[in-house]
């Protein structure tokens, strides 16, 4: 018998949570997604020390004699992103999420200048446009990046992702992929209810991704469905066959070693015959549906500040570092 993560491989495109490069050659996923926090966790690890070092150095070239240290960090700090990207490409055959700064969040042109920038560093390097999903906030302003930049060609990966209304913007705008987050959806709700668990078929975060993809799949549109922020083996077989999930290697350990027979539970031949209202989303609903919904808002508020603290440790991180590098 076949174990849980080999099958889901069969109908599930599976990516690797992390920027852990070790994780991701051990699991052979096609795809990889890197966040702040992972990107910093991974920049403190020893091993990567030379990664880090690296971009500093980079940076401090870029930055011209004399330059600020705040100005080197900048520079380090994109630089960083695209060194993992880079090293995760070598490894998986497909394509790699960057991350837009958390602090452009509510800003479209600032998102839409700094995707230009990833995408010219890959380029610099020698990978094409095509192997990168700049990743976003899905706040209405970045949605309006996002579409921007799909019409030229760069493709986005919309991410902190709570609710219907954002999934349904990001649809009609084109965006090639969204990120709903399954676990940090359960911990609003057990948190909001005082509920210690729920069965995995009635976990919010597994409703709420399901809902999104037969939605999707209703109304024929062609962004993909990336389950991503689980918490429990649970979160993810009730999820088999969403378009992708991207899970952290300790689920994917748990996967392989889990020996069973996983159903599929999301089919795209199930949902024409679904009831399923259409809505239109212009940026007074949506506006308005984010304000009705109290965890979607919360948690994108949320969530934008915890990536937002995490690029500030990993400035300062950067900011003891090169003090080191610069003296060498």
């Amino acid at each position: 018998m076949a174990n849980l993560l080999d099958q889901l491989k069969g109908f599930t495109t599976v990516v690797a949570d992390t920027g852990d490069i070790n994780s991701i050659q051990q699991y052979t996923p096609r795809d990889a997604t890197t966040n702040p926090s992972l990107i910093t966790k991974a920049a403190a690890m020893p091993e990567y020390a030379e990664v880090v070092d690296e971009a500093l150095r980079w940076a401090a070239k870029q930055a011209g004699d004399g330059a600020a240290s705040d100005t080197i960090v900048g520079l380090a700090l994109d630089r960083l992103a695209v060194e993992f990207g880079l090293r995760i490409l070598e490894i998986v055959p497909g394509r790699v999420s960057t991350e837009v700064d958390a602090r452009l969040s509510y800003d479209t042109q600032g998102t839409i200048d700094k995707a230009h920038y990833l995408i010219a560093l890959y380029e610099e390097a020698g990978i094409g446009k095509e192997r990168i999903l700049i990743k976003i906030a899905a706040t209405w302003e970045g949605i309006q990046a996002a579409e921007v930049l799909e019409k030229e060609g760069i493709h986005c990966n919309l991410t902190l992702m709570f609710g219907l209304h954002q999934a349904v913007a990001c649809a009609d705008s084109g965006i090639t992929l969204i990120s709903p987050f399954v676990g940090r959806i359960l911990d609003w709700y057990k948190k909001d209810s005082g509920r210690d668990s729920y069965p995995a078929n009635e976990d919010p975060g597994v409703v709420s991704v399901s809902a999104i993809y037969n939605y999707y799949k209703k109304f024929g549109y062609k962004t993909e469905v990336m389950g991503a922020s689980f918490r429990n083996l649970g979160e993810i077989t009730e999820l088999a066959g969403c378009d992708l999930l991207t899970i952290a290697p300790s689920l994917l350990s748990e996967l392989e070693a889990t020996q069973g027979t996983l159903t599929r539970k999301l089919d795209p031949a199930n949902a024409p015959g679904m009831n399923i209202e259409r809505i239109s989303v212009d940026k007074a609903t949506f506006d308005r549906m984010h304000e009705e919904n109290r965890m979607a808002n919360d948690k994108l508020a949320e969530g934008i500040e915890g990536f937002s603290k995490a690029i500030v440790n990993l400035e300062s991180m950067l900011a003891e570092r090169l003090t080191v590098v610069m003296s060498q």
